[in-house]
C-alpha cells in the first residue's frame, strides 16, 4: 500500500458513483423536492392571503405572491377582546393539559414495560381496550356532570382525557427497547430502589420520548375545540380555536342576513378573518416544532415498533 494511501485511508474507502446512481440520485432528489413543495405550498399560501386583497383571492389571482397588500383581517382580529381570552385560556388548557398527561401516561407506560409487574398482561388489557371500544359520548356527559360536576370548568379541559392509550402504548416500548435491564439490576446493587430508580436514571435518559409525548399532547390540546364545544358554557372559557369557529360563524350568519353592498363587506371581512385566523391560531404551535423535531422523529420510528 503506498504512502499517500496510508496518510488519507478515506480515498480507498471512497465509492465511485456510477452514471445509473446520479440519475437515481437525481430523481429521488426531484421527488423529494416536489413533495416538499406540495406540503408547503398550501400553508405559504395562506400567509399570503391573509395579507391580500380578499378579492384577488376569490379570483383566484393570489399564487405566488400578494395582491393587494391589507392588514385589515389582523386589525378586525386583535380588536376583539374574546380573542386574547382564548388565547389565554389556550395556553393554560395546553400548559396545565400537557403536564397532565406526562405525570399521568409515562409512569403508566414504565410500569408496564417491567417484566417483573405482577398482572403485566392484565393491565396492559385494560390500557389497551379503550383504544378500540369507548363509553359514547352521553355516557361521558353524564358522567362528567351528575357524577364529578366538572362541565364547565377549568378541569374538563385537561383532566377527564388525559389518559392516552397509544402515548402509553408507544412509550412503554421506547422503555422496553432502549433501557437494558443491565441498568436496573446495577441500580439494585447500590441500594437504589424503584423511584429512585424512575426518577434519577428512567427520566434523564428518556428524553426523547418525553418530549415527543409533550409534542403529540401539546398539538392535541391547542387544537382542540370539540371538548370545549361540548363541556363549557362560559364564554370567557372558550379556547382560542372555539373563539375562532363563533367569529367565523356570526360573521356568516351576519352576510347571509344581509344584501346589497353590506353583506360584501360583511363577506370581504369574514374572508379577511378565515385566513388569519389560521396563521394566528397555527403560528405559536409551529414554532414549538423545531425546538423538538430531532425526537419527534425518534418517536415516529418508536412508534411503528411492536412491543
Amino acid at each position: 500500500m503506498s504512502q499517500a494511501a496510508l496518510k488519507h485511508p478515506k480515498v480507498n474507502n471512497h465509492i465511485r458513483k456510477t452514471q445509473a446512481d446520479r440519475v437515481f440520485d437525481i430523481v429521488i432528489y426531484t421527488i423529494a423536492t416536489i413533495m416538499t413543495l406540495l406540503a408547503l405550498y398550501p400553508m405559504y399560501f395562506i400567509v399570503i392571503a391573509s395579507i391580500s386583497d380578499p378579492n384577488q383571492v376569490a379570483q383566484g389571482n393570489v399564487l405566488l405572491w400578494p395582491r393587494g397588500f391589507s392588514l385589515d383581517g389582523y386589525r378586525h382580529l386583535f380588536s376583539m377582546s374574546n380573542l386574547w381570552q382564548g388565547y389565554l385560556n389556550t395556553i393554560l388548557y395546553t400548559l396545565v393539559g400537557t403536564i397532565i398527561m406526562l405525570v399521568v401516561n409515562i409512569p403508566v407506560a414504565y410500569a408496564l414495560s417491567r417484566r417483573d409487574l405482577v398482572g403485566r398482561g392484565l393491565f396492559t388489557f385494560f390500557f389497551i381496550f379503550p383504544m378500540f371500544f369507548g363509553g359514547g359520548l352521553i355516557p361521558t356527559f353524564i358522567i362528567l356532570n351528575n357524577t364529578f360536576n366538572m362541565i364547565d370548568t377549568f378541569t374538563v379541559m385537561v383532566l377527564p382525557f388525559s389518559v392516552i392509550s397509544y402515548y402509553i402504548v408507544v412509550a412503554r416500548t421506547f422503555f422496553q427497547t432502549s433501557l437494558p435491564g443491565e441498568l436496573w439490576d446495577a441500580a439494585q446493587i447500590d441500594g437504589c430502589g424503584n423511584l429512585r430508580y424512575f426518577f434519577t436514571v428512567v427520566l434523564p435518559l428518556s428524553k426523547a420520548i418525553l418530549a415527543v409525548i409533550a409534542l403529540w399532547a401539546a398539538v392535541g390540546h391547542w387544537n382542540s375545540y370539540f371538548n370545549a364545544m361540548i363541556y363549557l358554557r362560559s364564554p370567557d372559557k372558550y379556547p382560542l380555536q372555539l373563539v375562532m369557529c363563533n367569529i367565523l360563524i356570526n360573521n356568516e350568519m351576519a352576510a347571509t342576513a344581509m344584501t346589497g353592498s353590506a353583506a360584501a363587506d360583511i363577506n370581504r371581512k369574514a374572508n379577511l378573518i378565515k385566513y388569519g385566523a389560521i396563521v394566528v391560531s397555527s403560528l405559536p404551535i409551529m414554532t414549538m416544532y423545531p425546538f423538538v423535531q430531532k425526537y419527534f422523529n425518534q418517536g415516529v420510528m418508536i412508534g411503528a415498533l411492536k412491543g
